[in-house]
């Protein structure tokens, strides 16, 4: 139940992070000349009455040592005041960030159940960090909060079924074209003398759609039924599309070389559809070379945001 839930968690990981960030930003002050102390607590207050379903709120100082009793309903969790939270990864994150973060699950002191802690960074107008704004909410009820409908939930399902549906289509492709491929090479019982330089011309073309087939349905599965790739970055779909498309291109310029090869010597006539096709390859490389160019460009443009 525990890893089901961790999951759960982090296909809405964004969504709870950005209704978290919304309430603090709604209602507490941030960027004015002195945020006073008794501001945040009026907004810490109205965010009790938005959401009920929370551990505790509380606020840290610059320094990280908490500045009011928590605000929960828990008997254990009463009180807090005064003590110092500079080495929580929450406080860290906030501080270094700037932004307003969101913990991965972790155990709560309070009810000794797996637990996620937001937090807000809170500045004055010179940009001055003056205090910290945290709120503890329990694995179970941020899943409450940021999951999805229940037909969004069965959508979802019913969409892993349907890519594995073709995860298992393409994968039966890429098998049949890879015993296509090495076909050849057992026909010729690996003589030397019977072996046909065109079929291994043609086998090797075969391999390598193959392998492009088998490259697309290991990361369709991973990304849409596993869902271990559901981050902010793409890289991870960046990376397929270039092994893709670096195939598919290295299948056309090995097809554009055997029939230059071929009209060559059979048909000088047609040699022409050889270069059209060689044409093709280039412009497929060039393409390629300005799509990686774009990419390079966008994540050096997002580092330097972070």
């Amino acid at each position: 139940m525990v890893i089901r839930e961790i999951q759960q968690f982090a296909e809405v990981r964004y969504r709870a992070r950005a209704y978290l960030c919304y309430l603090f930003g709604q209602n507490l002050p941030s960027r004015l000349p002195e945020p006073s102390l008794k501001a945040i607590t009026t907004g810490l207050d109205k965010i009790t009455n938005e959401i009920n379903s929370f551990e505790a709120l509380y606020l840290l100082d610059y320094k990280g040592e908490q500045v009011i009793d928590n605000i929960t309903t828990h008997e254990n969790g009463q009180g807090g005041m005064g003590e110092n939270l500079s080495h929580k990864a929450y406080y860290y994150r906030a501080v270094r960030e700037g932004r307003c973060v969101l913990t991965d699950p972790y155990p709560s002191s309070i009810t000794n159940n797996l637990t996620v802690t937001a937090a807000m960074p809170i500045y004055d107008d010179m940009h001055e960090l003056k205090y910290v704004a945290c709120i503890d909410i329990s694995l179970a009820d941020v899943l409450k909060i940021a999951h999805p409908s229940p037909l969004y939930s069965i959508f979802g399902h019913a969409s892993k079924i349907v890519y594995s549906a073709f995860s298992l289509a393409l994968f039966l492709v890429a098998l049949f074209l890879f015993i296509q491929g090495i076909e050849s090479f057992f026909k010729s019982g690996f003589t030397l003398s019977k072996m046909n330089v065109e079929e291994m011309f043609e086998s090797t073309i075969i391999l390598t759609l193959a392998l492009a087939i088998f490259d697309l349905v290991k990361t369709i599965f991973e990304e849409e039924v596993l869902g271990r790739n559901h981050k902010e970055d793409s890289s991870g779909i960046h990376k397929t599309m270039v092994r893709f498309l670096g195939s598919i291109i290295i299948a056309l310029a090995i097809e554009s070389l055997m029939l230059v090869f071929k009209f060559a010597i059979t048909g000088p006539e047609n040699i022409l559809y050889a270069v059209y096709l060689l044409g093709g390859v280039t412009m497929l490389l060039i393409g390629l070379s300005i799509y990686l160019r774009a990419v390079k460009l966008k994540g050096n443009e997002n580092d330097r945001y972070l």
